[in-house]
């Protein structure tokens, strides 16, 4: 295809062609991920403002081209790269104002969790940010969001109280829950399926706690094979879960089992797979956290753990030592490194799910991948998830990642990653959240992340918004 020169000189200077230099570099950059899947935009163009944006899509509909669009580029199965489309990239449009009048920020698509909470800590607000500092607002809050303390606070979503969009016909329209009320419907939870360009959000700002604290434990699980693997997880592993449903929601519980590493020392818990079992409480006072973790300090196996932080000795933290944290026990990754990852809701209890993922994590081809088992992961407000998109759909959650170097070792991760999901979900019952799932990996995979009514709803809202089809839907195998 030989593209038209755009009238608009910014746009030229901007625009990159499949085939020009600094293309390849453009293509790379936008997914995070270092696996970057072989889909080739014709195009690739920086906004640099949203009037930019209007003018964008204006020469994608004279070019003849669809659009995808990229805030960050975090989705680890890369949506945004789809094969003849013009990629819009809003990586410019980062500005971030708060204002502690009103408990309200207003941020672009490409401010990154990281940057708002160090805008808002002076002020004395907090947002649900992901937990991993470089995930651009955009698309973390058109998923839905499940972030720090959301299984108090429920999804970051529900936190938008207005959107700023241009749709197909390059109008830019404002939402929220008495304009335009189906596109904000759909702006809280459609994630790739959006059907308008996001430049803009207003979100409501929640108080920041008076303390978070911290209690960790992990665990080795020898075994001579995966039975005695998963024998030995849900032995510590069910403790864990019961003691994490009595804490009070303000309290993060999550289970890690991590994948062996043939490199470790006898010293250090050996060769085999472990359990981590994590816990922050977000509380008024040092003195309400401590209590928070009550039912996880009391743990019976403790005397067994490689690592402890005792209830009796508190850790006290913050937001910018958590997201520290996270990225040191592999919870996040560099850019640089390959992923292949994928989310179950399922309606299967969580003890069922430790069991089959301690019996995959026995067998994962790459030392630093694992399985995470956030426990309750969101708030489930029936009333509030009505006017979102967002789907909680199952008993239990969890997101499985492969994670390795070496392109050679390609194929054995993402196999993996996909035999183990199918393990995960023998019976074909549960359903993904789209802000994570592996989009490309069955026909059905962008619609299990909805509900039926949702998914049929999203359906109507895209016919309205966007009649021509100018915006690329969810991605397909």
């Amino acid at each position: 295809m030989s593209l038209r020169n755009p009238r608009n000189p910014r746009i030229a200077d901007d625009l990159l062609r499949r085939g020009e230099h600094g293309y390849e570099q453009a293509r790379d950059e936008a997914v995070w991920n270092g696996l970057t899947p072989d889909r080739f935009p014709e195009a690739i163009v920086r906004a640099a403002s949203p009037a930019d944006v209007t003018a964008i899509l204006a020469y994608a509909r004279e070019s003849g081209l669809r659009v995808s669009v990229r805030s960050g580029g975090h989705h680890w199965s890369g949506p945004t790269l789809r094969d003849g489309s013009l990629l819009l990239d809003l990586s410019r449009l980062g500005d971030c104002h708060v204002d502690p009048e009103s408990a309200t920020a207003t941020v672009g698509p490409a401010v990154t969790g990281g940057t708002l909470a160090a805008a808002l800590a002076p002020h004395g607000f907090s947002f649900l940010t992901g937990h991993c500092p470089e995930v651009a607002l955009g698309g973390y809050l058109l998923a839905g969001g499940l972030g720090w303390n959301s299984r108090a606070m429920g999804p970051a979503c529900r936190y938008i109280e207005e959107v700023e969009a241009v749709t197909a016909d390059g109008r830019t329209v404002l939402c929220d829950a008495s304009h335009n009320a189906d596109l904000f419907w759909a702006a809280r939870g459609a994630g790739p399926g959006f059907c308008a360009v996001a430049t803009r959000f207003k979100l409501r700002l929640l108080p920041s706690p008076g303390a978070i604290t911290t209690a960790s434990f992990t665990f080795a699980l020898d075994g001579p094979d995966a039975d005695a693997v998963s024998d030995e997880a849900v032995r510590v592993g069910s403790w864990a879960l019961r003691a994490a449903r009595e804490t009070p929601p303000n309290v993060e519980t999550s289970l890690v089992l991590q994948a062996p590493d043939t490199a470790a020392t006898s010293g250090t818990g050996g060769a085999g797979p472990r359990l981590r079992i994590d816990a922050t409480a977000f509380a008024d006072t040092p003195d309400d956290a401590v209590r928070a973790l009550d039912p996880l300090a009391a743990c019976p196996f403790a005397d067994e753990a490689l690592e402890a932080l005792e209830a009796e000795e508190p850790h006290p933290t913050d937001v910018r030592t958590l997201y520290e944290g996270a990225g040191a026990a592999g919870t996040t990754g560099p850019s640089g490194r390959r992923h292949a990852v994928d989310t179950l809701w399922s309606p299967d209890p969580y003890e069922t799910q430790l069991a089959r993922a301690a019996r995959l994590i026995a067998r994962a081809p790459s030392p630093d991948s694992y399985v995470l088992l956030p426990v309750e992961p969101v708030a489930r407000d029936e009333n509030a998830l009505r006017h979102m998109a967002f789907s909680a759909l199952g008993a239990s959650y969890l997101a499985a990642f492969a994670i390795w170097d070496d392109p050679a070792a390609d194929e054995a991760g993402i196999r993996w990653l996909r035999a183990g999901m199918d393990a995960l979900d023998p019976y074909g019952t549960g359903s993904h959240y789209v802000g994570e799932a592996d989009l490309t990996a069955g026909p059905a995979r962008s619609r299990r992340s909805y509900a039926p009514a949702d998914w049929e709803r999203l359906r109507h809202v895209r016919e309205r918004w966007d009649p021509s089809g100018l915006f690329h839907g969810f991605p397909v195998p």
